[in-house]
Parts: structure tokens; C-alpha cells; sequence
């Protein structure tokens, strides 16, 4: 998988869905949206990293002051499209290892394009949800966005109401898919109240078992952790109190 090639990829599909839906549905998933919000957050988001990127910011650059952070009344969907290419076209310009600001601590410039193409991925899930309509991922890139996902906890400091996991315990995430391999299992556990995790298999105090599509959402909180396309096997209190405690 190329990043770069699938997050435009991925933008293309989003703006497909949206083209013909009705830009005032409300977005369950994300409480108080509307679809066109949804749209101008993801389109603004990646005009951000762009700027990000193309000025080698050290430190956080004000949304606010992105140029054409606003889609036209007249074209939003090609104005998401070249929102995903300007920052390919960014990262490409600057240089991939070239270090940059994030909200994780300096990291390359390529970052950015793994981090807004999982943007991407799940909230065109959130429009799928609002619309009705199947979510379909490849099983290969919706795992990248556990991964991604769970790189991102690694650098939050420990939750306010305590650890997403005691310390000594274990969660297995599981996906059922084949041809996964080590990509599709996860173990996590807690290293002094903060979010350490590796590839593997192993037992824990709870696993969870599904496509790599439904955990994808289930760990974003898109489906409830009861989901019955979830299996969870062990302490299912714990698989809640994680949920519960590592919000996007």
C-alpha cells in the first residue's frame, strides 16, 4: 500500500458518497454534524497538513489562517479532491523525512499522509452510517488504521479517570480476515498508565475478534462495543472501560 496513492484514493471515495447525498444529513457518529460539515473538516484538515508540510512548521499553524479553507457552493467535492493532493504534492516538495510539527511530537512530513488518510477512511464510515449504506474498506488498510490508531495513544498521557488498561493486563484485538498475518493482531496493555502495544497473539484480560473493517470502528467508537459483529471473549468490562477512555 502507498499512502500518498490511497489517501487520494480513499478522498475520491469520500467525495464519491457525498456527491449525490443530501449535504444537510445529520452524522450520528460525530454528534451535531452535518454531512457538508463533515466534508469541510476532512477537506480543511488535509489543506492544514499541506500548510504543515509546506512551511516545515515547528510548531501548531492556526487552522484559521489555511488558505481556501472553505469548499466553493459550487464544486465542494473537487475542492476535497485537491485538498488529499495538495498534501501529496506538499510531502513530495518538502521531502518525506523531513521533520515537521504534529500533536504527537516532531515526526516526518510522510506522517502526516498515513494520519490524514485514516481521517479519511473513517469518516467516510460516518458517512456511510448517515446515509445508510454499506462501509467497504480493504481488510489491509482498514488494520493499518487500528495500528495508526493505536500509535496515536501511545503519546497521550495517561487519562484523567485513570488507565485505558490496569497495568499487568492485556487486550487482544483480533481481525478474522485472511491474509492479514501479524498485521491483524494487536496486544495493548498499559506501561505506567500509558498505551504501549505490539503485533502478536496472546491471551489477555479480554479479546476481541472481528473484520479488520468492524474494528476499525469499534475502537473509534463508530459501532458499540456490544456490536454483534464483534466477538468478545473475556473481561467485556474492560474492553468498555478502553472504549471509554481513549476518545478520538
Amino acid at each position: 500500500m502507498n499512502p500518498a496513492d490511497a489517501l487520494v484514493d480513499e478522498n475520491r471515495r469520500l467525495g464519491e458518497l457525498l456527491a449525490t447525498a443530501d449535504p444537510e444529513t445529520p452524522v450520528a457518529t460525530c454528534p451535531g454534524w452535518v454531512l457538508r460539515q463533515l466534508l469541510t473538516h476532512v477537506g480543511r484538515g488535509d489543506r492544514w497538513a499541506a500548510t504543515i508540510v509546506r512551511e516545515r512548521a515547528e510548531e501548531r499553524v492556526d487552522i484559521r489562517t489555511v488558505p481556501d479553507g472553505k469548499p466553493p457552493a459550487d464544486d465542494p467535492v473537487g475542492w476535497l479532491a485537491d485538498s488529499a493532493r495538495l498534501l501529496v504534492d506538499a510531502v513530495a516538495a518538502t521531502g518525506p523525512d523531513v521533520p515537521v510539527w504534529t500533536f504527537t511530537g516532531p515526526k516526518p512530513a510522510a506522517w502526516w499522509i498515513r494520519r490524514r488518510l485514516h481521517e479519511s477512511t473513517v469518516h467516510r464510515a460516518d458517512a456511510a452510517l448517515a446515509l445508510g449504506v454499506p462501509y467497504e474498506i480493504e481488510a489491509a488498510l482498514a488494520a493499518d488504521g487500528v495500528s495508526e490508531w493505536l500509535d496515536i495513544l501511545t503519546a497521550r498521557p495517561v487519562p484523567a479517570d485513570g488507565p485505558a488498561l490496569p497495568d499487568g493486563a492485556t487486550l487482544h484485538l483480533h481481525a478474522t480476515d485472511d491474509g492479514l498475518g501479524a498485521d491483524g493482531e494487536w496486544l495493548v496493555r498499559s506501561e505506567d498508565g500509558r498505551v504501549a502495544w505490539e503485533h502478536g497473539h496472546g491471551k489477555g484480560a479480554a479479546a476481541v475478534r472481528g473484520s479488520a473493517a468492524d474494528l476499525l470502528q469499534a475502537v473509534l467508537r463508530r459501532i458499540p462495543a456490544d456490536d454483534p459483529r464483534l466477538q468478545v471473549l473475556g473481561d467485556a468490562a474492560a474492553w468498555r472501560t478502553w472504549l471509554e477512555r481513549t476518545p478520538f
